[in-house]
């Protein structure tokens, strides 16, 4: 029923389409969080908002970084870049685009809410030169300043002050702004309409500053979680494009008489986290201590878990085991690297060794629409663990729950699946937000503790792993300009958070994304969609 339900919505939407119109219809397995883009760091919902907004800085298809907002920019002192801003920009309200906009959306992008705060990590000051020139003064120098800002999104001042916006609405979605549902951007499309979970429409921007090279006068986005709806949807015609296609489902999709596969390597590493702060597990049958502050348990996990069984039955083929939490194509990736070979009758010692001879139980946090088969490989982790004797209770979310579940401030998890793509693609990112010491209190990790706290974001390291000997050398390779210097800081922070089992790497997956004959789009590394690459015939 749910399936002919929406396939017949998607029906009618096309039906009061005009004959010469271009819309473009696509389906992703889950909805945007929020049009609020500060409000989740997460790789659908920044790609789907930097279609409406744009940044100071944009990537093209092969994700080398261009201008966008700003014309040009330089280092004008060690600790000092200019930007020098486009002239003649309107948001899509009318609003002119002036470097007042870029401060606030600087303060914003800091403010209590901000999912987004390390894009700004190390910046102390930044100041408006004149009002199409900005100043960023960082605390050091530092020579990726701009390599995350492409989804980093200018906002305007007067219309978010306007409706009580001068904050971001929090993930956890305790209190909806004029931001949850509205958007005013100065992108090439402009949106027209949002009903969350159902649809969202958005219209060519006619003032946009740049020269258009798609073809589209609509863009109609429907979530669609399960995966046979997304593919009847696509096979049927009913949508243009949707991702992602299963891997089951891949061959069938590129044989179709209408439809093709496009697929390619993505840059996103699939991995697993533990609780490695608390006194006691959340969600576990161990009273009085921890198992995951001992290494030996989260070597006993790790070993227990064969990632390749994981490629070929769940993934069908379509992944790379990862020794790493990043992968080929991010800045400091080593294939030198190796996993930890799989060994449940080691892990079955290991966890003797450790105290727990006879097992335990642990909760495991995971999405199941998040991800490319998320609850599928998470429910082979559950099979793999209970070999060994320890028993998880698994407990999968659609991604608005699970992320505002297990995020900060609730951090409400002791074992958990996640993903994460380097804004930057260059190993700072990961390091920074996924391994930099936290700040402890009685409720978990809050801030790095050598970042600033208006520049800190720490929310991604949920487990609260901390060792300050990377933290140390994370902080020089933000500063460090002699690149082969900077490599090798970079390789022996991965070889301490290697040894010390900070988390559990799994794969990066595969890009799989289903497309209609007759259109033409870009896929990239990073799995955003950007509609202004989107031809029709």
């Amino acid at each position: 029923m749910r399936t002919r339900v929406i396939l017949a919505a998607l029906g009618l939407v096309a039906a009061f389409m005009p004959a010469d119109a271009r819309e473009l219809r696509f389906g992703y397995q889950g909805d945007a969080d929020s049009m609020d883009p500060y409000t989740l760091n997460e790789t659908f919902t920044l790609g789907f908002l930097g279609n409406i907004y744009e940044g100071l800085v944009r990537r093209a298809p092969d994700l080398s970084i261009e201008p966008a907002l700003a014309e040009r920019w330089e280092i004008v002192e060690p600790n000092r870049w200019r930007f020098h801003l486009r002239r003649d920009v309107r948001f899509h309200g009318g609003e002119a685009f002036t470097a007042d906009d870029v401060l606030f959306s600087a303060a914003r992008a800091r403010a209590r809410g901000s999912d987004l705060r390390t894009r700004l990590a190390g910046v102390v000051d930044v100041v408006a030169v004149n009002d199409y020139t900005v100043d960023f003064v960082t605390e050091k120098p530092n020579p990726i300043l701009h390599v995350e800002w492409d989804s980093w999104y200018i906002m305007p001042r007067a219309w978010s002050e306007k409706h009580g916006a001068e904050t971001p609405e929090a993930v956890t979605g305790d209190q909806e702004k004029h931001t949850t549902r509205h958007a005013n951007g100065t992108g090439p499309f402009r949106l027209v309409e949002r009903e969350a979970g159902v649809r969202t429409v958005a219209e060519p921007n006619p003032a946009w500053w740049d020269v258009p090279t798609h073809n589209l006068t609509r863009v109609t986005f429907t979530p669609i979680a399960s995966d046979a709806t997304r593919v009847a949807a696509l096979l049927s015609g009913q949508v243009d494009m949707a991702y992602p296609i299963p891997v089951q489902d891949t061959k069938r999709v590129d044989d179709g008489v209408r439809t093709r596969v496009l697929a390619g390597p993505e840059l996103r590493t699939i991995f697993l986290g533990m609780d490695q702060f608390r006194g006691e597990l959340l969600y576990s049958d161990v009273k009085g201590r921890n198992p995951f502050k001992d290494r030996r348990v989260r070597e006993a996990f790790y070993r227990a878990i064969d990632v390749d069984a994981i490629r070929k039955k769940v993934m069908r083929g379509l992944s790379r085991p990862s020794a790493m939490m990043i992968g080929p194509g991010i800045d400091g990736f080593d294939d030198g690297f190796r996993r930890l070979a799989h060994d449940p009758e080691r892990a079955r010692r290991l966890l003797a060794d450790a105290g727990y001879g006879e097992g335990f139980e642990v909760g495991m946090d995971c999405p199941n629409d998040r991800y490319v088969n998320d609850e599928a490989i998470c429910q082979a982790v559950v099979s793999m663990l209970a070999r060994t004797g320890v028993t998880v209770k698994l407990n999968a979310q659609p991604k608005a729950k699970y992320f505002a579940k297990i995020l900060a401030p609730r951090l409400d998890t002791s074992f958990y699946l996640l993903g994460w793509t380097p804004g930057s693609f260059d190993s700072w990112n990961p390091l920074f937000n996924l391994l930099g010491c936290p700040r402890i209190s009685d409720g978990g990790p809050i801030w790095p503790l050598r970042a600033r706290d208006g520049d800190a974001n720490g929310k991604f390291n949920l487990g609260g792993y901390c060792n300050p000997g990377v933290d140390r050398l994370t902080d020089r390779i933000l500063s460090e300009t002699d690149k082969s210097e900077r490599e090798a800081l970079i390789r022996k922070a991965w070889a301490m958070t290697i040894e010390d089992l900070a988390y559990i790497p799994l794969h990066q997956q595969a890009l799989a994304w289903g497309v209609r004959n007759g259109v033409k789009l870009a896929q990239r590394a990073d799995n955003q969609f950007a509609w202004r690459h989107v031809v029709m015939e």
